[in-house]
């Protein structure tokens, strides 16, 4: 079995990282150059970016605080925001990137999938979808932030996202965003079970238990967070010497 993932984030706003709870309430954390330093040498798998209002604000990302950040670590980097183009894609991953998350663009364009896919490789392609609750077990796609309901369907737009060539999937639950109560199982269950690429859970780690029911009852592939681990509530290397102990397979440091 392949070892499960541990995955920090930056959501950057104005070139800070900032948290907030539902996609709202948004405050300043920290820079990201010196988290992603603190997380690269603290174990963590991989780091993800979210240049959070690039979308809503129909701008380019900031490439370069991607390229300060990238310059800084030596684990797979994930960027994501305000990407719309190949060409976007392409000055992403020159910037440093490892790959590249799509999430309202492709909403917009799916064939923008399947051409990076083609392009770069369907290693560098990620599909995120920020998912919300409208009935039980029925969950639709958000896009510009969390601001915009697209009333597609989570799971359906999953399945597409694969066909067309994503290579992951993070799956960003609103309702449980930044409320640090456990990750969104049923959601994040319910596409592990239709889909055959890795999935990225993200939104509700408050401790350790959350990220061991994701990873085994969820299906999820990979463990995103962020406030648990910009506040130091949970240290990578803990979290890890407690996932192994209770029989998850993760890449710990010798």
């Amino acid at each position: 079995m392949l070892a499960k993932r541990i995955v920090p984030c930056l959501d950057v706003d104005k070139g800070r990282v900032v948290k907030g709870r539902k996609f709202q309430n948004i405050q300043d954390v920290d820079d990201p150059v010196d988290l992603a330093k603190k997380y690269n040498q603290a174990g963590a798998d991989e780091l993800v970016f979210y240049d959070i209002t690039a979308s809503n604000e129909n701008r380019n990302i900031f490439l370069d605080v991607v390229e300060n950040v990238a310059a800084e670590i030596a684990i797979p980097f994930s960027v994501g925001g305000g990407i719309r183009t190949i060409t976007d894609i392409h000055q992403t991953l020159r910037a440093g990137a490892d790959k590249v998350s799509i999430n309202s663009a492709a909403i917009k364009n799916p064939q923008l999938i399947k051409d990076a896919a083609l392009k770069f490789g369907s290693q560098c392609v990620v599909l995120s979808i920020d998912a919300k609750a409208v009935s039980e077990n029925t969950w639709q796609v958000y896009i510009n932030g969390g601001r915009t309901n697209t009333e597609i369907d989570a799971i359906g737009w999953a399945i597409k996202g694969e066909q067309l060539g994503a290579g992951e999937i993070v799956i960003n639950a609103i309702d449980v965003d930044g409320e640090k109560n456990g990750y969104n199982l049923e959601l994040t269950r319910a596409i592990a079970d239709k889909v055959n690429i890795p999935i990225i859970a993200s939104g509700g780690a408050g401790t350790k238990e959350h990220f061991a029911n994701v990873l085994q009852k969820g299906g999820a592939d990979a463990a995103l967070a962020a406030s648990v681990f910009h506040y130091s509530e949970i240290q990578i290397p803990d979290l890890k010497e407690y996932l192994a102990a209770s029989n998850i397979i993760v890449r710990r440091e010798i």
